[in-house]
């Protein structure tokens, strides 16, 4: 299948999406909004930024905590700076965080093209459905292999989202997209480190590069997705030609898990199931969450010490979740948290058993009260979202992150967008103390 003519022509196309869709896309960029700028404290954004300001350059573009740069090194501090937390959205078929690479890639460049609001709305759509396709396209044994798709096929979505902000038409953007096959890059074993939010921070600066440099006149191989010895060949990629099917038409990306939770996302199905639990702390007398046995490796720890360590804790959190603990919020995740009495004589209440035939996004809980009840509850991720109840879910996680005010002014940015005729209200968000950014 030519991969990158069928990506080229629907970046280039009219982007023709319903309702839901757009507005699930208006929630990422709220999310990733949120968490850039709840993320500009990290040693990571601090060393990006510092890198951006040290190199200078023409202030063209907004830098989550402030100052203008190019549009290629914004994309880079800012999908860097909004990954920092690890708290921004997932998708499954993506196998990684879509959002984070794209918007920042789209934003810097639409900052430096002075696109209009509705513009940015549609290569988002375009950037993010295509981040999906192509990580599907490379299936999981590209993941599983080592590489992180956030940078690998996130990279082309930031291609298509920057390509089709600059104007490219479909020849010159298959050869963005064939610069960004020789680009895109993240491996897995980068997490843990500053690396791993980096391989977003790279991936967008990838997508900018190379549609500028398409525009500019320069060529690439046709194929250079799908081809022999394309970026799907030599990186493990499943080559899934269904990935693309009804691309244009129908919609993937709206499937986004958005993590509502400050810890793994492998914990994220269980939580979702303890809220429909209704029990008090003194009267659980056992819990047993089952998994998939993908996690165990993942966020099994039984008895951890520290915040972060909590964070990747089937049973710690499960405890924290049913004594009333904000799992949503930053602060609950400290070493005092992980070693509070009443929270780790719950823990030991826990058990976490696996079932290979559940789904990886799907978890099962079931809560023993001293009066011999059990209260059984499940959840899966990759359910379609009930956009309403994650709307005020997600202005109330931007609350967490950033306090009641300025998230009502994110908020009153995003949805004013589609009708804005520039982007001044939407770049203050991302640095609202600084005076000048219109």
């Amino acid at each position: 299948m030519d991969v990158t003519a069928r990506l080229a022509a629907f970046a280039t196309g009219p982007i023709e999406a319903p309702e839901d869709v757009r507005r699930a896309v208006r929630l990422s960029l709220l999310d990733w909004l949120a968490c850039g700028r709840a993320g500009t404290g990290e040693r990571v954004a601090r060393l990006a930024r510092g890198l951006a300001l040290d190199e200078g350059g023409a202030a063209r573009a907004t830098m989550f905590g402030g100052g203008r740069v190019t549009a290629r090194a914004a994309a880079l501090v800012n999908g860097a700076t909004s990954h920092a937390l690890d708290y921004d959205d997932t998708h499954f078929l993506h196998i990684g965080h879509p959002s984070v690479v794209v918007a920042s890639a789209a934003l810097a460049t639409a900052e430096a093209e002075g696109a209009n609001g509705a513009a940015v709305l549609d290569a988002l759509l375009a950037g993010l459905e295509a981040a999906c396709r192509v990580g599907d396209w490379l299936g999981r044994g590209h993941y599983e292999i080592g590489f992180h798709q956030t940078g690998t096929s996130g990279a082309f979505g930031a291609t298509v989202a920057a390509g089709r902000l600059m104007g490219l038409d479909a020849g010159a953007m298959g050869h963005a997209l064939g610069l960004a096959s020789t680009r895109a890059a993240g491996l897995k074993n980068q997490f843990g480190t500053d690396g791993k939010p980096l391989n977003a921070g790279f991936a967008a600066e990838v997508g900018v590069s190379c549609a500028t440099l398409a525009r500019l006149g320069a060529t690439s191989a046709p194929a250079g997705i799908e081809g022999r010895q394309g970026f799907g060949a030599t990186h493990a990629g499943a080559a899934r030609d269904a990935a693309l099917d009804g691309l244009g038409e129908a919609w993937v990306f709206p499937a986004i898990s958005w993590k509502f939770h400050a810890c793994c996302h492998g914990l994220h199905a269980m939580l979702e199931a303890l809220r429909e639990v209704r029990a008090s702390p003194g009267e659980v007398t056992a819990v047993r969450v089952t998994t998939h046995p993908r996690w165990l490796d993942v966020c099994d720890q039984p008895a951890p010490t520290t915040g972060l360590g909590a964070k990747f804790s089937y049973r710690l959190t499960a405890a924290m979740a049913l004594s009333g603990v904000d799992t949503a919020a930053l602060a609950s995740f400290t070493d005092a948290m992980a070693r509070r009495p009443d929270l780790t004589a719950l823990r030991d209440r826990v058990r976490v058993a696996t079932d290979p035939g559940l789904a990886d996004t799907a978890a099962r809980v079931e809560v023993e009260t001293a009066d011999g009840r059990i209260r059984r509850a499940a959840h899966d991720l990759a359910a379609p979202p009930d956009l309403a109840h994650s709307e005020a879910r997600l202005r109330e996680k931007a609350a967490s992150l950033v306090g009641g005010p300025e998230a009502e002014r994110l908020w009153q940015a995003v949805a004013g967008l589609a009708a804005a005729p520039g982007l001044a209200a939407l770049a203050r968000t991302l640095a609202p103390h600084e005076a000048a950014l219109a």
